[in-house]
């Protein structure tokens, strides 16, 4: 899904909105990164505005109608979408996620009148305020939805052909699965199932272990991506963008999503150096093909596998489990260059590369804890993806994290986080609400009919109500300010009594993340219902060692330079030989087909029940 938005391969939309509002799209957000350029360009829309037609009609944001929904020149717009080569029709009116009236009525004229185009409206995506972002969501789903429904309907006919007789689930960013019919109608709610997926999983896998609260990180080819899980919990936010970076004001998609944070750096990101002889890592990346230069493919530029391929933390004659011969002359060279830019040996290139790598990664990792008013030292580090074990140690020293853990198949670990995953569906609603006597009453009502409209949505899936379960947050805000804090209401009717003990978990939740509270009247913006229901996941079960030593798995010794603490021999261990007991202290390295782990001098290390990798750094537990 967000290959297919990055890489301009969705359709060409036609979007209908509010008379006067059709430049909402192009108009945008006023911020922007690159504050400074005088020459700054906003990104495109993915609308034209020859394409961007406007009805008359006006709700107000209490969700009154001021003037009825004008449908007569809608005949003559589709005519000109038609001639145009429209594939797919985006409606996005003025306050619709107060009363979504005008819309509904839009969107099942254009069904009457064009029954073969694909067509979305925004209230079917998000019930919250922001007009430009939700026109932006609306026209973002509409592009992809050809083509996303094409994929899964393809891949359902293929299943159904491979003999599977039900209906699969497709992974949300939500950290939930949903019914392909469901997602059908609404992708956009895939486009970070990737990341999602691999982050439920650190949740899942932290109660496991009995470590409920988790820093997590995927390394990959491209990127870095961390997420913060306090509690067993994901947090998911509606404040996501795509293509956002130091110079480009990106594109927002309200749809709930993850919270993460992600870095263009990770085993393919190149090395460079700047015109004031700074060296740098990443964004820019060698990606698959040509990928690093050690691959052999024709690759020339230094990448962060190819310091760590230089400096023996992977090893040259295992490289990809063996299946890929490393090029270490065209590693050289690559490395070479960059250390000739630099003044230094190519040994000192490749260090920095490493460091600076990890410092932009650590980096990564303050923004979801020190910057939220969280310590790294009381979370453990769950580190996946093939370059995760890599760098999770490093990383865990310069934080102050007592432990990392190491998952059993890290490399597809994100695919594990899939089957642990519950059916999920997250309801937004803007509604203003001032917390004082007499409004709790109001509040329940909404969230008691929205659970309504869960529960009727499950059970025509065939879940029975029993299976639901609901938490309620509530986001919250100081009065007239602009954003909001979300803060997990506890289980219970909503009384005027209960109104202060939501406020104090409110100020309690603010100060935490902006280190000040204010003696100021608290207002709800909008409700956020999570629904979800058990549809089978993977049961895991201990399982016992055989009771041998580490020793029995060791391949042998190599030196390895730990780019901080120099070259020391390390222990080169068989990751598919290690079992549940198995213990003993780095250096070392554990190799297996999918991931190499980096374990610095002094770090002791341990395999569990389940076949994860358990260090302990100096000055952790067990010390």
């Amino acid at each position: 899904m967000i290959n297919a938005l990055t890489e301009r391969k969705g359709v060409k939309v036609g979007l209908i909105t509010t008379e006067g509002f059709r430049d909402s799209l192009e108009i945008a957000r006023g911020n922007r990164p690159d504050f400074f350029n005088l020459h700054y360009e906003k990104p495109r829309p993915f609308v034209p505005r020859y394409l961007r037609r406007e009805l008359p009609g006006r709700v107000t944001y209490k969700g009154q109608e001021l003037r009825s929904l004008d449908l007569s020149g809608l005949p003559a717009i589709l005519d000109d979408f038609r001639a145009e080569g429209v594939e797919a029709v985006a409606i996005c009116f003025l306050h619709s996620y107060a009363n979504p009236g005008h819309e509904q009525a839009a969107l099942e004229a254009v069904r009457r009148l064009w029954p073969e185009v694909s067509v979305v409206s925004s209230h079917q995506i998000t019930r919250e305020w922001r007009e430009y972002e939700r026109a932006s969501t609306t026209v973002l789903s509409a592009y992809v939805q050809p083509t996303a429904e094409r994929y899964l309907s393809r891949l359902a006919a293929g299943l159904a052909d491979q003999g599977f007789r039900h209906s699969p689930y497709i992974m949300q960013s939500n950290c939930g699965v949903d019914t392909l019919d469901s997602v059908s109608r609404i992708p956009i709610t895939m486009v970070e199932s990737g990341p999602a997926s691999g982050f439920w999983g650190a949740a899942e896998l932290g109660k496991l272990i009995g470590e409920p609260n988790v820093l997590a990180l995927d390394i990959g080819g491209t990127t870095a991506k961390c997420s913060l899980i306090e509690n067993g919990e994901v947090k998911i936010k509606t404040d996501y963008w795509i293509e956002r970076d130091r110079t480009s004001s990106g594109y927002p998609i309200m749809v709930p999503v993850v919270d993460l944070v992600e870095i263009g750096n990770g085993g393919g990101s190149i090395a460079w150096v700047d015109d004031y002889g700074k060296l740098h890592v990443g964004p820019r990346s060698a990606g698959a093909v040509p990928g690093p230069a050690a691959y052999g493919r024709g690759g020339t530029r230094a990448t962060t596998t190819d310091a760590n391929l230089w400096l023996g933390r992977i090893n040259r004659d295992y490289f990809c489990g063996g299946e890929v011969i490393a090029d270490m002359q065209a590693a050289e060279a690559a490395l070479g260059e960059v250390a000739g830019q630099l003044g230094v040996g190519v040994d000192e290139a490749a260090r920095g590369i490493i460091r600076i790598a990890n410092n932009n990664m650590v980096n990564a990792l303050k923004l979801v804890s020190l910057n939220r008013g969280h310590d790294p030292r009381d979370f453990t580090l769950v580190v996946f993806g093939g370059g995760g074990a890599m760098h999770g140690m490093a990383l865990a020293a310069e934080l102050g994290v007592r432990k990392v853990v190491v998952p059993a198949g890290a490399s597809v670990f994100s695919a594990w986080g899939m089957m642990m995953s519950d059916l999920r569906r997250d309801y937004f609603l803007t509604r203003l609400a001032d917390l004082r006597p007499g409004s709790a009453a109001g509040i329940e009502a909404l969230f008691a009919e929205t659970e309504a409209q869960a529960v009727a949505q499950f059970e025509a899936e065939g879940v029975q109500p029993s299976r639901v379960k609901f938490f309620r947050y509530g986001k919250f805000r100081y009065q007239n300010q602009e954003h909001t804090t979300e803060v997990l209401i506890a289980e219970g009717p909503i009384t005027d009594a209960r109104l202060s003990e939501i406020e104090t978990a409110f100020h309690t939740t603010y100060e935490r993340e902006y280190t000040y509270r204010l003696a100021a009247p608290v207002e709800m913006v909008g409700i956020h219902l999570v629904a979800s229901a058990e549809v089978g996941k993977l049961t895991m079960q201990q399982r016992e060692g055989s009771g041998a030593a580490a020793e029995t798995a060791l391949k042998g010794h190599r030196d390895v330079d730990y780019a901080l603490e120099g070259v020391h021999r390390a222990a080169i261990y068989d990751g598919e030989r290690l079992e549940p007991g198995m213990h003993f202290v780095g250096p070392a390295i554990i190799e297996d087909p999918g991931t190499t782990v980096v374990i610095h001098p002094g770090q002791r290390v341990s395999i569990d029940g389940y076949g994860n990798t358990h260090i302990e750094l100096n000055g952790g537990d067990g010390q």
